[in-house]
């Protein structure tokens, strides 16, 4: 029988233990935090020299130790302030692919309190620019794709200062520094820049996705981040002891794939940083494929990958999944999007030495808000986890009382992981963030124990004669159906109800699609007013942003409904 997590919480964080809880006082309120966080990121990066000979970084043919990766880190600290003059507090942009570079890059930044500023490589050239001239950066790093899309536009951006390239040194770009010859300078018997941090000071900007109007940039402080650090060791430390289990720390390095963009928070503050400070070995993929993550863990004997759902779910569709050893693989992680209930049971099925596990977070709460792994997701698939005791979570209505356990209503966080605010935004800033709650726009329940459900967004919430649909239940039964791996719910205009259901799904390859037939499926779960009245079916993976979430925009333009 599992243990209850509140009686573990109490003896997890008593006085004395590596989970202690104490209470500072942030921008005026006093809030508890973990005691042994790491108090800034630069003491990140210091931590992970004992781990120094070990692969930190492999890509394609090329691999850095944690040694090498520290000393490129110090050496660029060092030019970010004796040639470029950067001081504390200044932005430093980042728009390029998951490369070597990056995280050296986002280290050295952050180490000499720079604020670091990932931008979406998807962007066309006009978005990087809005993002710069905004944050008000005086320094962008890009690789030569994005390079060139910012080359024209440079004029417009008073504040940047310098743009330096990566990786295209034989670019036509000559007027535009390269990295390589900024890092030629590299010293070994350098040390890390004293700047003085604090963990409330500025970190990082990262812009959300700007579904609606221009993206916004959420400002994470440092303490933001680690604290998130220890709360991801926390909740998988607490399952172990809740079903009896004493953790255990590896006796080799873990190895983990990153196949998530770094220029969003899952990427970068779960993975990246987390993946440094447990010394892991850390493989990134120029561009992900289902089959070359196969071949990457049976090569590098990686214990770790994940990513949106439909990343591990390719993963077990694939026709070589049989033909490479993978049975490495310990932990298997879906973020970004809801996952089909029955995903934690094939990942269980498919790799028998793994956790799967499951988390709701967001741009605004530096990554982590919740996980679910394990026995706890196993037994309930549809949920999103419990917090760590140092994360509040409430459930309210329109007009803001609290919801009772299993009442759907706003999902509401509050914590030293959420953000400071959004920058140079304070009414975006003042309608998020209330008596320091953070208001996600997200739809949810706690159940009675403290699990967390995601129903929906509020905006995506359809409205049929008078009747709430959320989208991700009648996501799920399509998800149930043996030959869907995708779906997507939308809503078609009607001129009496409002809006009815439609959904664009996506088949194992060889399926018969029926629409009849998947019209039943759903019938046969939730009620008939939910299932959809048009079912369409596209053949190559639905359009998702960077971050994994679902277009529904584009899935309505896809089958020709119309948005106006």
């Amino acid at each position: 029988m599992a243990i209850d997590f509140q009686l573990l919480d109490k003896k997890l964080t008593a006085p004395g233990s590596p989970f202690e809880i104490e209470e500072v006082e942030i921008r005026g309120t006093t809030t508890a935090v973990w005691k042994h966080a790491f108090p800034h990121l630069r003491a990140i990066v210091e931590h992970s020299r004992q781990f120094a000979e070990r692969d930190y970084l492999v890509y394609e043919d090329q691999r850095l130790s944690y040694e090498q990766h520290y000393q490129q880190v110090v050496t660029l600290g060092h030019a970010l302030i004796a040639q470029y003059g950067i001081k504390k507090g200044d932005r430093i942009a980042l728009a390029m692919r998951n490369y070597p570079e990056w995280p050296v890059i986002f280290w050295a930044a952050v180490s000499i309190g720079a604020v670091i500023v990932p931008l979406n490589a998807w962007w066309t050239g006009a978005e990087l620019e809005y993002a710069l001239e905004h944050c008000g950066a005086r320094l962008v790093f890009t690789d030569l794709q994005r390079a060139q899309a910012l080359a024209d536009t440079r004029s417009h951006m008073p504040t940047l200062e310098h743009i330096v390239k990566v990786r295209s040194e034989d670019s036509p770009l000559t007027d535009i520094a390269e990295f390589g010859t900024l890092m030629k300078a590299l010293n070994s018997g350098q040390t890390m820049p004293t700047i003085a941090l604090e963990p409330d000071d500025d970190a990082s900007i990262f812009y959300t996705s700007g579904t609606t109007g221009k993206p916004k940039g959420a400002v994470n402080t440092h303490r933001n981040i680690c604290s998130n650090q220890l709360s991801g060791v926390y909740l998988r430390v607490r399952v172990e002891y809740r079903y009896g289990r004493e953790p255990v720390q590896p006796s080799e390095q873990m190895g983990q794939l990153i196949s998530a963009p770094l220029f969003h928070v899952t990427g970068s503050l779960a993975m990246l940083c987390g993946s440094t400070i447990m010394g892991s070995k850390i493989v990134f993929m120029y561009k992900w494929d289902a089959d070359d993550a196969i071949r990457l863990i049976a090569k590098e004997k990686l214990n770790a990958f994940g990513g949106v759902p439909s990343m591990p779910l390719q993963v077990l569709e694939s026709a070589i999944l049989a033909d490479h050893d993978t049975s490495t693989i310990q932990s298997i992680l879906f973020g970004g999007a809801p996952p089909a209930p029955e995903l934690a049971a094939r990942v269980k099925a498919a790799f028998p030495n793994s956790s799967a596990s499951n988390g709701y977070g967001l741009t605004e709460t530096s990554a982590l808000s919740t996980v679910n792994v394990g026995e706890d997701y196993i037994a309930r698939p549809e949920s999103v986890g419990l917090a760590a005791p140092i994360c509040k979570i409430k459930i309210i209505t329109s007009d803001r009382t609290e919801c009772a356990a299993g009442e759907v209503g706003e999902i509401c966080v509050k914590g030293p992981q959420v953000i400071k605010g959004y920058w140079n935004n304070p009414e975006a800033t003042e309608k998020t963030i209330v008596d320091n709650w953070l208001h996600t726009g997200d739809l949810g329940y706690v159940d009675s124990e403290g699990f967390l459900y995601v129903v929906d967004r509020i905006k995506d919430m359809l409205l049929r004669g008078g009747e709430n649909i959320y989208c991700i239940e009648v996501e799920s039964a399509l998800f149930n159906h043996p030959d869907v791996i995708d779906a997507a719910v939308v809503g078609i205009p009607h001129p009496v109800l409002g809006e009815e259901v439609a959904a664009m799904v996506q088949l194992r390859p060889g399926a018969n699609f029926e629409p009849q037939e998947l019209q039943a499926h759903v019938a046969a779960q939730i009620a008939a007013f939910k299932v959809p009245v048009r079912i369409g079916q596209h053949h190559e993976p639905l359009p998702r942003n960077a971050n994994g979430k679902i277009m529904k925009p584009a899935v309505k333009d896809l089958m020709g409904i119309s948005t106006t």
